[in-house]
């Protein structure tokens, strides 16, 4: 565990060392398939994902950790309940989780909607709790 410098709070990075990030020799054979990652499309880039549908829209997970899931397709899921480990999936070079607010399905024809946590946007980094 870790203690954020911004936050004081500590941090798991567990699921952080848990999938490797592509740095150095291993990045240049990221960069070489990038375009190939594009042009397969929406799924390509988000990597193993998962979407949530609630009354503004759906919320959009990406860049999870494969074989992390813990939900079923159409499963309610509860604040705070657990879907997914952090990873690299899709067009991502070091484990993060993108999320991601859209009006509707499919993503290709969605818009942004626009998000908070608890009135605020979050800071690069900052750890945020149920």
């Amino acid at each position: 565990m870790r203690t954020s410098p911004k936050t004081g709070r500590r941090a798991d990075e567990r699921s952080r060392r848990s999938v490797g990030a592509y740095r150095g020799l291993p990045s240049l054979g990221y960069a070489l398939t990038q375009g190939r990652r594009a042009a397969a499309g929406w799924p390509a880039l988000a990597g193993n994902h998962v979407m949530i549908r609630c009354a503004g829209g759906v919320v959009v997970l990406c860049h999870l950790q494969r074989g992390s899931l813990s939900v079923t397709v159409g499963e309610q899921v509860g604040t705070g309940q657990p879907v997914a480990r952090c990873g690299n999936s899709g067009n991502s070079t070091e484990p993060h989780v993108h999320v991601q607010a859209i009006d509707r399905l499919p993503v290709e024809v969605a818009s942004a909607v626009p998000m908070s946590c608890d009135g605020r946007l979050p800071h690069n980094g900052e750890v945020i709790e149920g």
